[in-house]
């Protein structure tokens, strides 16, 4: 990816994803790659065996993600539950040849190598099969968001099974979370989730 292209992109908004996908990349090509773009905020990478897809967010998607983000650390503020955010930290596994970087990532009661939970806003779908590289990192519970919709995913054994609740979280009310994260205004959303909830 030219370093120029990047550059460009920072003096104006870009509401819509934009992904591009390269195929037969080494697991020491991916690492260097991204300790390379490292310093190139936003940028977010998703590997899987050989497949490497490069993903700028746009507009729409860090304001959905940011807003679901708000709406989860309100919740653990107002019901007293140690939750400690990762954001967008790099997850790798060399031995599965996995990485990816989430939208949000939390740990509960302390922080951890590799998160609880984390959140994915999709608003552009990619070429990656999002949940087969969270497999592979081991990660055990993938909140999906796409269409004004939260879909929740825990791993049981090989595979990931749809809930209804968090395990982590599991008086969380996720209707009420997709409501208010549906509301256009996010100060608005904090405080209808806020007020409630208590």
């Amino acid at each position: 990816m030219n370093p120029q292209i990047l550059e460009k992109t920072e003096n104006f908004v870009v509401e819509e994803d934009r992904r591009l996908t390269l195929y037969g990349v080494t697991w020491e090509q991916y690492e260097t790659i991204r300790d390379t773009l490292d310093d190139y905020a936003g940028l977010k990478m998703i590997y899987i065996e050989g497949t490497l897809e490069f993903f700028m967010p746009g507009a729409k998607h860090e304001r959905i993600k940011s807003v679901i983000g708000r709406l989860v650390e309100t919740y653990s503020l107002e019901t007293n539950i140690r939750l400690y955010a990762s954001g967008s930290t790099t997850y790798r596994k060399k031995a599965e040849e996995k990485g990816l970087e989430p939208d949000e990532s939390y740990s509960i009661g302390e922080f951890k190598e590799f998160p609880d939970f984390a959140i994915e806003v999709i608003v552009t779908s990619g070429s990656i099969a999002l949940l087969e590289v969270y497999k592979g990192l081991e990660i055990p519970e993938v909140w999906i968001w796409r269409n004004g919709k939260l879909s929740l995913y825990y791993l049981r054994g090989e595979n990931y099974e749809l809930i209804e609740r968090s395990n982590f979280l599991p008086e969380l009310d996720i209707e009420l979370l997709v409501r208010c994260a549906n509301i256009p205004d996010q100060y608005d959303a904090v405080v209808e989730f806020r007020n409630a909830i208590r």
